[in-house]
């Protein structure tokens, strides 16, 4: 099942989930792009989003406005739906409406591989790790998280081009069991996670392993403006 946390008052773009995109809200589009492969339930926490919703034939249920980060939303709605432990839970954010079919489907599959909670990254450039709010992994040999941070990671002392490593950014994409998501949400938070603003190190701190793959994506997120604007003109080109 795919849920997607969706939460009105977005801080960095309140109410984006509403925001139009070629005739659609953007977390509708979200959702029946992401029908391709499952199951999908919104997870929100206003009822303008559930009615909005409901008008479009899309499953919703109302969670808590409390809840901190989108993960503590889709534990909440799997407890309301009543899920069982091992049924597979893909975290997908309400702004992406364009993620390809391939890379959801690539995030169960290793779901179902990992012994806690998988993810995804894909390559980026040299430059674009220096951006602070494009999230950098490190993998180890079997293509689990060893960390993941704002910083650009690995860090190249020697500054030859030769040297250069390959670059990965993270995807906020999650995938668990039910079990391992209640788990998850139960650990206390870490100071690492504090620091770097990135809840997926809670895992890393408790020795809870993240099993990653390397995937290609055009997808964009939309978190200002501009990426509404791209996404409008994206959804021209694709419906017509």
């Amino acid at each position: 099942m795919i849920i997607i946390p969706a939460r009105l008052q977005s801080s960095r773009y309140p109410q984006k989930m509403l925001a139009d995109i070629a005739g659609l809200p953007l977390v509708v589009r979200t959702a029946k792009n992401a029908t391709k492969v499952d199951e999908v339930v919104i997870a929100c926490d206003d009822e303008k989003i559930l009615d909005v919703c409901k008008a479009h034939k899309i499953r919703a249920i109302l969670t808590d406005k409390s809840h901190s980060s989108g993960t503590d939303r889709c534990a909440q709605a799997c407890r309301i739906l009543g899920l069982k432990n091992d049924e597979i839970i893909l975290n997908i954010q309400g702004d992406e409406p364009f993620l390809e079919s391939s890379v959801i489907q690539t995030l169960a599959d290793i779901t179902r591989q990992s012994p806690f909670m998988a993810s995804l990254a894909k390559k980026i450039t040299p430059n674009d790790s220096l951006d602070p709010n494009l999230v950098k992994v490190i993998l180890d040999s079997k293509n689990f998280a060893i960390y993941f941070s704002r910083a650009p990671i690995p860090y190249l002392r020697d500054k030859h081009e030769e040297n250069l490593p390959d670059y990965l950014g993270h995807l906020g994409l999650y995938g668990f069991s039910n079990e391992s998501l209640q788990e998850f949400c139960r650990l206390e938070k870490s100071k690492i996670e504090e620091i770097e603003k990135l809840e997926q190190l809670r895992a890393i701190y408790h020795q809870k392993p993240i099993k990653m793959a390397i995937v290609q994506t055009e997808s964009i997120g939309v978190d200002t403006e501009d990426d509404l604007q791209h996404a409008r003109l994206l959804a021209q080109k694709i419906e017509c």
